[in-house]
């Protein structure tokens, strides 16, 4: 009789460094653990450090490293740069990095968390390729690194076998990719509930949103507009209208927009805008033309291109996405990790079967 072997694991090995950051780490490895519990060939991790020298993360705490990364050898499955306040000393370091790239050449797969780009770049690893950060470091990157196609916007990137994630908790939505890539959407589903997160959102989803990162402009008169234009994305925020409540010419206007929110009037409210039918796309039932009206769009096809421009994604395939994480609820009685606003895989969320959603009764 034939015995079948038993497929060897997916080495998983996870860099750390000085001054790494723990959530980094940490969202990698409890990831691929629980995804264990069903994985068939299963993950076998390993968190390697220089000469094996325990990890002192930025935040206090200190990790024991279980390989030398001098010592490390492939054939790897994947291989993941951490990142953390010790990025640029870890890039700068020629050794770390010589390794860095040795491994990546015996991997099927290499990837960056948060500021562990710096590190991917410093080996050439991104040379040419579209690549993502913390929002907070991707002008630093960008600078240090000009052959680095830099987009500060997305969750995670992957151009061919690299892939590049932003800041911290993006570092789940990274795994959760790489286990359904290995071994399908219903385990990855599995692995987000138990750990009470989303079925990872899209890689194209924006880092932040405007309404938690925007800071409350400390200008009055610019407080105020942008007051009513949150309270009120359907009513008529031209230009004009905006000068007009304003008191203020249309050029000063501007000028306060681009001095305080970094932006012109008229792409503050376009964005305003397109968050609020996002929202409305996942918290309610109501049809595209009824939505593009709530939030100011004079059409259908100004609010798919809006969408488009800003996520990447059509409104129809945001929502479908939202639903898709939002599946098995029914009988699950700790609930979905879905919530508003968090679309779900990134495999439904790249295919919205156009925006028909004309027939659906408003809620």
């Amino acid at each position: 009789m034939t015995r079948h072997r038993a497929a060897p694991p997916r080495v998983v090995a996870v860099i750390g460094y000085p001054d790494a950051e723990l959530l980094d780490i940490a969202c990698l490895t409890t990831t691929f653990d629980y995804a264990n519990r069903g994985a068939d060939p299963p993950y076998e991790l390993v968190v390697a450090a220089p000469a094996g020298r325990p990890i002192s993360c930025q935040s206090g705490l200190t990790l024991h490293a279980q390989a030398a990364l001098e010592r490390l050898r492939g054939p790897l499955d994947t291989v993941i740069v951490s990142g953390g306040e010790g990025h640029l000393a870890a890039a700068g370091d020629s050794r770390l990095v010589a390794h860095v790239r040795r491994l990546a050449r015996e991997s099927r797969r290499v990837a960056s968390v948060c500021t562990g780009a710096s590190v991917l770049a410093a080996a050439g690893l991104l040379d040419g390729r579209r690549a993502t950060t913390h929002w907070m470091y991707a002008d630093q990157l960008s600078a240090r690194h000009p052959a680095v196609r830099v987009d500060a916007r997305p969750l995670w990137i992957r151009d061919g076998v690299v892939t590049t994630a932003a800041g911290v908790t993006s570092a789940l939505d990274l795994a959760l990719a790489f286990v359904e890539e290995d071994h399908g959407a219903e385990l990855a589903r599995h692995v987000a509930r138990a750990l009470v997160t989303y079925l990872q959102r899209p890689a194209n989803q924006a880092q932040v949103s405007m309404f938690l990162s925007a800071p409350v402009p400390e200008h009055s008169l610019v407080r105020e507009l942008v007051r009513a234009i949150r309270d009120a994305p359907d009513a008529d925020l031209s230009v004009p209208a905006l000068a007009a409540r304003a008191a203020v010419s249309e050029r000063h206007l501007t000028r306060l927009f681009v001095a305080h929110l970094g932006q012109n009037p008229a792409r503050f409210v376009r964005d305003v805008r397109t968050e609020a039918a996002a929202h409305l796309l996942v918290t309610s039932r109501l049809p595209l033309a009824a939505i593009a009206a709530r939030c100011g769009f004079g059409s259908t096809d100004a609010l798919r291109q809006s969408f488009m421009d800003r996520y990447g994604i059509t409104p129809s395939g945001y929502r479908a996405a939202y639903r898709s994480s939002r599946t098995g609820a029914a009988d699950d009685p700790a609930g979905s990790a879905g919530s508003p606003g968090s679309p779900g895989s990134p495999g439904s969320a790249g295919n919205g079967a156009g925006d028909g959603e004309g027939q659906e009764a408003e809620s």
